[in-house]
């Protein structure tokens, strides 16, 4: 994905009805969510290797700030997407959904972080098979599980209690009544 390609799906994010901002780099993705956090007592964290990758897990914990998982009463949710599509559809699938719940209903502000190898053409099918065959099998590595995805890197749509893939969210608009930013990122990140 290109510059461009990052342009174009903010402002498909924009005209869906989400505030969306183009990063060039992963510090300035940084930067953005940091100004985000200044105006926050607390913040939610859902779980993103994407922000551990641009350094704002780190950056929190030194700011002091209040910082839980999967939290719903707070002033700041931190996420990124398992895939956004090229038309502005943010994907995100869960085991237990309570990140894509935090991302619906809860907190006073949502901002997500979204690397450019996110980004989809051919629309919400594509995006979920990204999700199934980019994000899940490294996702279950690193948590531990015992899946099939876990041991091949495929999924294979298992039926394992382990199983990550459980709830699947596709925002097609920014909810009713959430202040949600997505902050696109001229960079390969997270899963």
């Amino acid at each position: 994905m290109t510059e461009e390609t990052c342009r174009k799906v903010v402002e498909a994010l924009r005209r869906r009805d989400f505030e969306a901002e183009f990063a060039a780099t992963p510090a300035e993705a940084a930067a953005m969510v940091m100004d985000e956090a200044s105006r926050a007592k607390s913040v939610g964290w859902g779980g993103s290797e994407t922000l551990k990758q641009i350094g704002v897990r780190e950056k929190l914990e030194k700011s002091g700030l209040e910082i839980r998982d999967h939290q719903l009463e707070m002033d700041l949710f931190l996420l990124s997407a398992n895939a956004v599509t090229a038309d502005g559809r943010i994907v995100n699938i869960d085991g237990r959904g309570n990140r894509v719940a935090a991302s619906i209903a809860g907190p006073k502000r949502v901002v997500y972080v979204i690397g450019r190898n996110k980004i989809v053409e051919g629309g919400v099918d594509a995006a979920i098979e990204r999700v199934k065959r980019c994000a899940c099998p490294p996702n279950c590595r690193r948590l531990a599980k015992r899946t099939p995805c876990a041991a091949t890197g495929k999924c294979a749509d298992c039926d394992s209690p382990d199983r990550i893939c459980k709830v699947t969210a596709i925002f097609d608009r920014r909810p009713t009544g959430v202040s949600a930013k997505v902050i696109v990122v001229d960079a390969d990140l997270g899963y």
